[in-house]
């Protein structure tokens, strides 16, 4: 008996051993960056950088100030871009493309703006071209210096499985992961781009699943406003209790799609371990 316990008290040694070791493999791996280049070095610098600074704004969203995000958009995005007038598009394309590689302003919430300037047509219209311009610019930055970053977090197995979906479903996939709605839209882009899909089916899927993606958050931005579309908002004539209520809106979005994108990525983790079981049994039975 005593002999039985000392087996398992080494078994569960070993195995705490064994993880320990794991993790210390893990980590190690995360930090040597020996082997890239200086190009490569930089853009993971980029993605690293972007990543902490989203992680703040998400902390300062929902715990510090929960109006900041929907002040911000309409101060900072909003009423510049209506002033501006037909320069306002230039503006609005420049932010679209920029604003994938910062996590709290996904452009779920750029496309809802849309439609709080120009309305339901003309901001429809304007959210399919702005979805391209980030769409493009996300997918060239991962295409460039994505892969290495990702091969450190999630493993290159878990990448090979991703490289052989999107083998056999890759213009399928992009084209219904756009249609919905409430599924991010950034990081299809940049997953495209670290498998580097190639690049004319990407657009053409991007596209086509924009359409009605675009139309659906312009019709929301355009029911945010009890104005004609085109007119500057002005905060300080609107209600305290209904800005919050439309803060909410906003960053009920962002909730909504942020959690659903954690459990795309939990589902992915889960179903790349079964891929590469299955590999393994195969291997063997060879």
């Amino acid at each position: 008996m005593i002999k039985m316990e000392k087996k398992n008290d080494n078994i569960q040694n070993k195995e705490k051993k064994s993880f320990s070791k794991k993790l210390q493999n893990y980590i190690k791996n995360l930090l040597d960056f020996s082997s890239y280049d200086t190009k490569t070095m930089v853009y993971i610098i980029i993605f690293i950088f972007l990543f902490g600074f989203s992680i703040y704004l998400l902390y300062y969203i929902y715990f510090v100030d929960q109006t900041f995000l929907y002040v911000l958009v309409v101060e900072w995005f909003v009423n510049p871009i209506i002033r501006l007038g037909i320069w306002g598009i230039f503006l609005f394309l420049l932010i679209m493309a920029i604003q994938g590689l910062l996590v709290p302003i996904p452009s779920e919430l750029v496309l809802l703006s849309a439609g709080m300037i120009w309305g339901f047509w003309i901001g429809g219209i304007m959210g399919i071209i702005g979805s391209m311009a980030a769409g493009l610019l996300c997918y060239y930055v991962a295409y460039k210096g994505g892969r290495p970053l990702a091969e450190k977090f999630v493993g290159e197995s878990a990448l090979n499985m991703a490289d052989n979906f999107i083998e056999k479903y890759g213009t399928g996939a992009i084209v219904l992961a756009r249609l919905l709605p409430f599924v991010a839209f950034d990081p299809i882009s940049y997953i495209s781009g670290i498998l580097k899909y190639p690049i004319k089916k990407y657009t053409i899927a991007t596209f086509i699943g924009s359409i009605p993606r675009a139309f659906f958050y312009a019709f929301l931005g355009a029911a945010l406003i009890s104005h004609k579309p085109g007119e500057p908002i002005n905060l300080s004539e609107i209600p305290f209790e209904k800005i919050e209520a439309q803060a909410a809106l906003f960053n009920n979005i962002l909730l909504l799609i942020l959690g659903i994108l954690a459990l795309m990525f939990i589902a992915y983790y889960l179903f790349s371990l079964y891929w590469q079981k299955k590999n393994i049994g195969k291997k063997l039975e060879k």
